[in-house]
């Protein structure tokens, strides 16, 4: 599937659209996620959340694959710019795209300039036979970032049971991975403080994997429609001299 402007519209009445950014000099993070039968935003400042709402939450597409207006209220108005093409990612049931981006505006008064993503998923998982989903960014510059989705089946035993797919985006062009990998560490109430990654891009990139590894600066639990739960949190990454934040999200079964 090639993604072109015609992916910016709603697919099926699954549709999922995001926006997420990390100002880690403001200490500034959100997350803005609208779907056909919800709207939230979630707001760090620091290490805490400092808003979650549930209403008003908007994604406008200004102009298909290139920029988008996010708001929330009065609290929230940012300006997305993309900074690469669309990455596609396709697992299991749900297809979809993410795009490193440039976020602009400002945040329960406070101003953000930084980098994000602006993603777009459609497809239904069926969470009978699932344990978890998790989504991972890292926002290295404006010419690098790493994408990753992965679904694990309830019936899973091994990592390898796992499906993911992933996409590193080097000097601005997203490069699909061949064999990813994600590692993550829990504390003792089940939530994710530590990560690494291993991306395997293929023929013409030697024989070692581009490699990262991040930590949590920030995060929060919230319910979602169905009966599900989603872990919210936001990582410090590096990866390979480069550093930058992104977003780590694990939705579950509540």
């Amino acid at each position: 599937m090639t993604i072109g402007p015609e992916h910016e519209q709603p697919q099926d009445s699954s549709d999922v659209f995001t926006v997420a950014f990390g100002d880690a000099n403001a200490g500034v993070y959100g997350l803005v996620r609208t779907s056909d039968d919800s709207a939230m935003a979630i707001l760090f400042a620091g290490d805490e959340p400092v808003a979650v709402r549930a209403d008003g939450a908007r994604i406008e597409t200004v102009e298909p694959l290139r920029w988008w207006r996010a708001t929330v209220g009065d609290a929230v108005e940012l300006e997305v710019e993309a900074l690469a093409p669309a990455a596609q990612l396709s697992v299991g049931a749900i297809n979809g795209y993410e795009q490193l981006c440039r976020v602009r505006g400002t945040v329960e008064g406070r101003p953000v300039d930084c980098l994000g993503q602006r993603g777009h998923a459609w497809g239904r998982a069926d969470w009978s036979k699932l344990e978890l989903a998790r989504t991972v960014t890292a926002w290295l510059d404006e010419g690098s970032a790493v994408t990753l989705s992965a679904l694990r089946p309830s019936s899973a035993k091994h990592h390898a049971d796992e499906s993911l797919a992933a996409s590193v985006i080097l000097d601005g062009a997203p490069v699909p991975v061949v064999e990813p990998r994600l590692s993550t560490t829990y504390d003792a109430d089940g939530r994710h403080v530590h990560a690494g990654l291993e991306l395997w891009v293929g023929d013409g990139d030697g024989e070692y994997p581009h490699r990262a590894a991040g930590s949590v600066r920030c995060g929060a639990t919230l319910a979602l429609p169905g009966d599900l739960r989603l872990d919210c949190a936001f990582f410090a990454w590096h990866m390979e001299g480069r550093t930058g934040v992104g977003r780590y999200d694990i939705v579950r079964r509540a």
